[in-house]
């Protein structure tokens, strides 16, 4: 197996509670039915592995945020896919290694694109 991406970000919590609250409509354009029930670090972890996704996939951000979801669970994280992202990394083979953490205000996601 070969790493063929490698993407992280991190994101200020406060900052994106204030940018959901000042704008309603991101709500919806960036997290699941099910990611919106989440506490706020929550789901800027998971918009946080959203946009690492797209830096492990090279930049390419032709997908809808709303095709990735980043579930609770209760143990390694994992991304369920749908829509046209769920195609392109099933046509391309690739594995996806996801790691998340939020501590003291901030949420960071990790995500390792593996090819067989």
């Amino acid at each position: 197996m070969a790493i063929v991406g490698h993407g992280i970000d991190v994101v200020d919590v406060a900052r994106f509670g204030e940018k959901l609250a000042s704008t309603p409509a991101l709500r919806d354009r960036l997290l699941t039915p099910t990611e919106q029930t989440m506490p706020l670090e929550s789901m800027a972890v998971r918009f946080a592995a959203k946009e690492a996704l797209i830096k492990a996939l090279g930049g390419s951000s032709d997908f809808r945020f709303t095709d990735v979801e980043i579930p609770r669970g209760n143990g390694r994280p994992e991304f369920v896919l749908s829509g046209d992202i769920a195609v392109a990394i099933e046509h391309l083979g690739l594995i996806l290694h996801l790691s998340l953490s939020h501590a003291g205000g901030m949420a960071t996601a990790s995500v390792i694109a593996e090819s067989p």
